[in-house]
């Protein structure tokens, strides 16, 4: 395995301090973005109790891009996203954000791809108009239950037939769907 695809360990002292192990200096936070936007992947441990620390870290940056106006996530996935705390629907969750994330990674290389011939990328990339409709199904089956949901604002939908009475039945639908998709997208 090579260095670079290693995790880069960095570990925390009880001062808060960040030390990168492999250049042997402290690190701040924005030095730790600049590594995951470098394609990175980092690894921050607590010295003291060897507790992983790296999704604390990597929150706290996200809401200070946030805070600063680097505004990536709207109010409403957010709100979305503690709403799907309050669910039996959390499990789904982060394999939906990560799926969605994989597909637009993947759409993004072709994008980078076709740049210069497709005068609009995002709306002109093959499968995007039914990876929207799929991630609104999947946010209609996910946060149906739940009040407030949708958004006022939010567009409406062509009405959606019952919902099955099993709920495991709903969720293999789901990953159906999602499979469905992956295989398209992945053709493309």
């Amino acid at each position: 395995m090579s260095e670079t695809a290693k995790p880069l360990l960095i570990k925390r002292y009880a001062s808060r301090r960040l030390y990168n192990t492999e250049t042997s200096d402290y690190v701040t936070l924005e030095d730790i973005s600049g590594f995951v936007r470098a394609g990175r992947e980092v690894q921050i441990i607590d010295l003291k109790s060897g507790d992983d620390l790296t999704r604390q870290y990597l929150l706290q940056i996200v809401a200070e891009h946030e805070s600063k106006g680097d505004t990536v996530l709207p109010t409403n996935v957010l709100t979305d996203l503690v709403r799907s705390y309050a669910t039996n629907m959390q499990s789904v969750v982060p394999q939906f954000l990560q799926a969605s994330f994989d597909m637009l990674r993947e759409g993004q290389t072709k994008i980078t791809e076709n740049l210069n011939v497709i005068p609009n990328p995002l709306a002109a990339m093959p499968g995007f108009e039914a990876m929207r409709k799929q991630q609104e199904m999947f946010m209609k089956g996910l946060m149906g239950g739940v009040p407030g949901w949708p958004l006022p604002g939010a567009a409406k939908a062509e009405p959606t037939p019952e919902p099955a009475a099993d709920p495991t039945d709903e969720l293999a639908e789901i990953k159906r769907q999602f499979a469905e998709l992956q295989m398209k997208l992945s053709k493309l």
